[in-house]
């Protein structure tokens, strides 16, 4: 009877011990399999999360590096949030150059990147219409295409638009009955609309599509982007050419660089104009008719400044005046600068125009008045707008062009930003 009980009592001990071995190998092998498989879960998790560190980092350069090349407003540390996930840009200024790095953190994985920009070779005009102290006025259906910066008011009758940031810069600021299609920043907006963002002190009377920061600090106010004495370097530059007493053309012909002694240098009728350097006039400038100004193709990129500065009577001459359908041609992805150094409205409030655009004048060509009022009237486009003061009115449009952020001419200092190197740190 022991016997036949000793026998299933082994026979019990062999199948527990057969569980149990089973239980480890198979324990072994899932432990063996889950192991791997864990690893290779937790490191595409952590690629996941190392591709969105790189990313957002990639998106905090994108995004303060557009803002340089487009003289929008930039603090010298940004913050990008995406969930849970942050970048922070720094941005650190060295001789001629910016140094921009970005950290991006996403669930503890960091990766950094750095990028180096150049201040480029020319003038920078990072507005469609950059204004002093004179301010900028607007009537009519007259449209702005692109920022708008000024050290005075904007102003406006009718329904006129700015199709851009407004900026009215210092204490004073005001923007005033205007459509702005993106951000208004301002001391004082009353009687407008905002597209965008709406930074202030004072508000009334205004609808404003986004959102609004009351008590926000007021813009600084800035210079015009080029000085007199670059002005007086391109009107020796001219004068080294030769000084020419012919005042009035009416056939196609090559001038430049040169001086012209004419109390005013008429180009009317319909002739070709071509530029082959500067011309400073002692006097004024009047383009008529259906004029065609080119600049000679031996410039390659450079621009061409056409300066009228009336040295004997800087209030009453030195005045630039576009009639009819002349149009500026820069074959090269280059420009026209037409310079009036009239200053009547900088020195006496007056309301002479340094610079007249009427009809429909038209082309590559940007207008400069430094100490003087601009007038844009009907049909006229222009490509950017830099005075003193800007009155636009009737259909005139500025129409913006990016490329206008690295003007070159022949001589000059240095403006804009290019890339100089690009690459992950971390």
């Amino acid at each position: 009877m022991n016997s036949g009980k000793d026998k299933n009592l082994k026979r019990g001990q062999a199948v527990i011990t057969a569980v149990v071995f089973f239980l480890l190998v198979s324990m072994t092998v899932v432990l063996g399999v889950s192991r791997p498989v864990y690893r290779e879960v937790r490191l595409s998790r952590d690629t996941l999360f190392s591709k969105e560190s790189f990313f957002l980092a990639e998106s905090g350069q994108e995004d303060v590096i557009f803002r340089l090349k487009n003289a929008l407003a930039v603090s010298d540390i940004e913050t990008l949030s995406l969930g849970s996930s942050t970048a922070e840009t720094v941005i650190l200024d060295e001789s001629g150059s910016k140094t921009i790095t970005s950290t991006a953190t996403s669930s503890s994985l960091v990766r950094k990147l750095q990028t180096k920009l150049d201040l480029g070779q020319g003038f920078s005009f990072n507005y469609g219409v950059q204004v002093g102290e004179g301010g900028v006025h607007m009537k009519n259906t007259s449209k702005i295409q692109g920022n708008v910066f000024t050290s005075g008011p904007i102003t406006a009758e009718n329904s006129p638009i700015i199709n851009g940031d407004a900026i009215s810069a210092g204490p004073s600021g005001l923007i005033e009955d205007i459509e702005v299609l993106a951000n208004a920043y301002s001391h004082t907006i009353r009687d407008s609309y905002v597209g965008g963002d709406a930074f202030y002190q004072i508000i009334s009377g205004t609808s404003v599509a986004g959102t609004s920061y009351p008590g926000s600090s007021d813009q600084a106010t800035t210079s015009l982007p080029i000085p007199d004495s670059q002005i007086e370097i391109w009107k020796a530059d001219a004068e080294a050419g030769g000084v020419s007493t012919l005042c009035t053309i009416t056939t196609s012909t090559t001038i430049g660089p040169n001086k012209f002694n004419c109390s005013k240098l008429l180009i009317k009728g319909s002739p070709t104009v071509t530029f082959a350097g500067h011309v400073f006039v002692d006097g004024d400038i009047e383009f008529d008719n259906t004029a065609n100004i080119v600049i000679s193709p031996s410039l390659g990129g450079n621009s061409v400044a056409i300066i009228a500065h009336d040295e004997s009577d800087e209030a009453g001459g030195g005045i630039i005046t576009l009639k009819n359908s002349v149009n500026f041609n820069g074959p090269n992805e280059n420009y026209f600068l037409l310079v009036s150094m009239n200053n009547d409205a900088e020195a006496n409030g007056g309301d002479t125009s340094a610079i007249d655009v009427q009809n429909s004048a038209e082309g590559d060509i940007l207008v400069y008045a430094p100490h003087g009022k601009i007038n844009l009237k009907n049909s006229a486009e222009i490509r950017e707008v830099t005075a003193y003061e800007v009155e636009v009115q009737n259909s005139a449009e500025v129409i913006y062009e990016t490329g206008l952020v690295n003007l070159l001419f022949s001589s000059g200092p240095s403006g804009g930003y290019s890339l100089n190197s690009w690459k992950e740190i971390e």
